[in-house]
């Protein structure tokens, strides 16, 4: 449909040429789905490098936007600033078993961590997928992690795939959405990146340009779901600056319709592909930092961004069934009736 697509590359910034997180070149993305008897779930990677993350970190911030999860390696991303495994996304029960895989995968890479070497940082976020999935059964192995991560590569599918298989937004079928804006400077011309798990929004609430859209069937409950951001750039930011540019990404919830509400973990994490550094090379790393001044540029494109990136989830998504026979409609579909009553109205 060629007026979403227009929707999703509109504002003040060029879309990138695939529109989703790998146009920041370097950045991969893959899944592992999880189906059947009651399963509905997965998990999502995103490798902001192909190297051993764990000897050539990046930089990152992070920014606890509302605070009702379950993740792994928070705390010392802001502590540390750096990066030192894949990211992955999965359901809130599924945690432990992709931190595990993280962790075995760095010491096969590594031999000497925790033996003589500082242990490693597993970094998983997750949102609660049990309104479709049975999260009871505990599905996701390190073997499903694994495979997310040997699946990575700079095409992957949206919408409810992978982490995103069994999210809600706003009442539709949520999930995976990615979306990229080139921020043109004096010096250059940056790319930035973003990629979501979205499950948050109350029913009824979302905002599409200012135009409320809703179903009928939709599932009427509070703003009570939760989403991960990704931001992802070339730029030359050092934590500080990815911190800000973090925080800036709640902007594009509220302008959605999300009121960021009691029980919804909503959770921002930029990195940095530029400035990468070897763990433990030298004893000073020269490296370049963008001026403070033109980080405005970012955050405009942020907030941008990582609209389009939950649109994209919604448009992306289909109808999803659930365990117990919830049933969670599909955006698409709405909006198109939405559209086309909207274009009758004009034309009469």
């Amino acid at each position: 449909m060629t007026e979403f697509k227009t929707l999703l590359e509109a504002g003040d910034f060029r879309a990138g040429p695939g529109n989703d997180i790998c146009d920041v070149t370097g950045v991969r993305v893959g899944h592992q789905n999880l189906r059947g008897d009651g399963r509905c779930t997965g998990v999502t990677a995103i490798l902001p490098h192909g190297d051993d993350l764990y000897r050539n970190p990046v930089p990152a911030g992070c920014a606890v936007l509302n605070g009702f999860g379950k993740s792994s390696g928070l705390v010392q991303v802001e502590e540390l600033g750096e990066i030192e495994t894949p990211i992955l996304l999965t359901n809130t029960f599924g945690v432990g078993s992709c931190a595990n895989a993280l962790i075995r995968q760095a010491i096969g890479q590594n031999p000497g961590i925790g033996r003589g070497q500082a242990t490693v940082n597993p970094l998983v976020l997750e949102c609660n997928d049990g309104k479709v999935n049975d999260i009871q059964q505990l599905a996701v192995s390190e073997a499903d992690a694994e495979s997310a991560i040997s699946a990575a590569g700079d095409a992957f599918q949206q919408g409810a795939v992978g982490a995103g298989s069994g999210m809600k937004t706003f009442g539709f079928a949520g999930g995976i959405g990615s979306a990229s804006r080139h921020v043109p400077l004096d010096t250059g011309d940056y790319m930035l990146g973003a990629l979501v798990l979205s499950n948050f929004g109350e029913a009824g609430s979302l905002r599409v340009l200012g135009n409320r859209i809703t179903a009928p069937e939709a599932i009427a409950e509070p703003d009570t779901g939760s989403i991960i951001i990704l931001l992802a750039t070339d730029a030359p930011m050092e934590a500080r600056q990815l911190t800000r540019l973090a925080r800036r990404s709640a902007a594009a919830l509220g302008r959605l319709g999300s009121y960021l509400g009691h029980q919804s973990g909503d959770i921002a994490l930029a990195f940095s592909t530029a400035n990468r550094i070897e763990r433990g090379s030298q004893e000073l790393h020269p490296i370049q930092r963008l001026c403070e001044s033109r980080m405005n540029s970012f955050f405009k494109a942020g907030v941008e961004t990582v609209e389009a990136a939950i649109l994209g989830a919604l448009w992306h998504s289909t109808p999803q069934q659930g365990y117990d026979g919830t049933r969670l409609p599909g955006f698409r579909e709405t909006y198109q009736r939405h559209f086309q009553d909207k274009q009758s109205v004009i034309s009469a």
